[in-house]
C-alpha cells in the first residue's frame, strides 16, 4: 500500500512532462496499459494520475478506454493571458509607484537572471525561467494575496507556457522579451516597460498558435480619443 502513492506520483510526473514537452500533443490518446508498461507499474496508479491530470485540465478521461489530451482552446488562452495582463500591469505600476530605486533594483536583478539564462536556453528552462521572472515581478508589487493568486493562475496556463517556448526559436524569443522588460525597468522607463510587457503576452499568445492580443477594457466613464 505504501508504494502506491509514489507510483501514482511517478506516473503523474511522467505524463505531465511529456504533455509539457509536446510529446503528447493535443488529441493524443493515452492508454493506461502503455503508460503502466513504460513505467513498470500497475494500471491503478496510472488511473489515479489520469484523474489528477483531468482535474487540472490536461486530460479528458474515458473509463476503460484511456485519456485524450485536451487541446488548448483560443478562449482559454485569451482568458488566461488577459488575466495575466491585468495582474502584471498592476504589479508593474505598483513597482513604479515605489520610486526609481525600486525599479532599478528589480530591473537589475531580473536582467542579471536573463543574462545568465540566455547562456543555455532550452524550451524547458525558458518555461521555468518565465515562471520565476513573472512571479518575481508580481512579488515586487508588495501584495502577497495577489502573488498567491498569480501563482495559481500560472499553474493553469502551464500548457500555454509550454507551447509558447516549444517551437523553433520560441525559447530565444521569450527570453529576449523578458530581457527587454527588465532593461526598461532598470533604465526607469515605465511606459516602455508596460508596452513591452503587453507585447510579450501577445507574443506568448501568437507562439501558442492563436491570433490577436490580450487587452483590457477601457476605463468605465472615460471616453476614448
Amino acid at each position: 500500500m505504501s508504494s502506491q502513492p509514489k507510483a501514482a506520483d511517478r506516473a503523474y510526473v511522467h505524463i505531465r512532462d511529456k504533455l509539457l514537452d509536446g510529446e503528447y500533443a493535443s488529441g493524443h490518446l493515452l492508454s493506461e496499459g502503455t503508460v503502466a508498461t513504460d513505467l513498470g507499474i500497475s494500471r491503478t496508479p496510472v488511473r489515479e494520475a489520469f484523474q489528477r491530470l483531468q482535474n487540472e485540465g490536461f486530460l479528458r478521461v474515458y473509463p476503460k478506454r484511456g485519456a485524450v489530451v485536451v487541446p488548448v482552446g483560443p478562449d482559454d488562452a485569451h482568458g488566461v493571458l488577459q488575466a495575466r495582463l491585468l495582474m502584471e500591469l498592476f504589479a508593474l505600476d505598483s513597482l513604479v509607484a515605489r520610486g526609481p530605486q525600486a525599479m532599478r533594483e528589480i530591473g537589475s536583478a531580473l536582467l542579471h537572471d536573463c543574462e545568465e539564462e540566455q547562456k543555455q536556453t532550452t524550451s524547458a528552462s525558458a518555461r521555468e525561467f518565465g515562471r520565476e521572472f513573472h512571479i518575481r515581478l508580481m512579488r515586487a508589487a508588495g501584495n502577497p494575496v495577489l502573488g498567491e493568486l498569480y501563482e495559481t493562475l500560472w499553474n493553469r496556463q502551464l500548457r500555454i507556457a509550454a507551447a509558447a517556448t516549444a517551437g523553433p526559436h520560441h525559447a530565444a524569443a521569450d527570453m529576449a522579451e523578458h530581457a527587454g522588460i527588465a532593461t526598461a525597468l532598470h533604465d526607469q522607463r515605465p511606459a516602455e516597460a508596460r508596452e513591452l510587457l503587453t507585447d510579450h503576452l501577445a507574443g506568448v499568445l501568437h507562439r501558442t498558435g492563436f491570433s490577436g492580443r490580450p487587452s483590457l477594457p477601457p476605463v468605465a466613464g472615460v471616453e476614448g480619443p
